[in-house]
């Protein structure tokens, strides 16, 4: 049986300049449970640091980062806030 935290859910930002990605990012976790995982997929280099410095105001946890020339990715696991 997986439980919710296995289960990442995909959010393409890609193109979207900031403030889109985070916004995005925050409406989507308003709709997910405590555990459970969005990744986000985006193009634009300020999500590297924004959307980690949200989720932590915000009391969710980045479980990793990754990026390379073309695409950024932050794997978020939603907190209880």
């Amino acid at each position: 049986m997986k439980s919710q935290s296995e289960d990442i859910i995909e959010l393409d930002a890609r193109n979207l300049m900031c403030p889109l990605p985070v916004i995005r990012a925050q409406d989507r976790i308003k709709t997910l449970h405590p555990g459970q995982r969005l990744n986000v997929i985006c193009s634009d280099p300020g999500a590297l640091n924004d959307i980690p410095a949200w989720c932590r105001i915000n009391g969710h946890r980045v479980i990793s980062t990754r990026h390379d020339e073309y695409t950024i990715e932050v794997l978020v696991e939603v907190g209880d806030s």
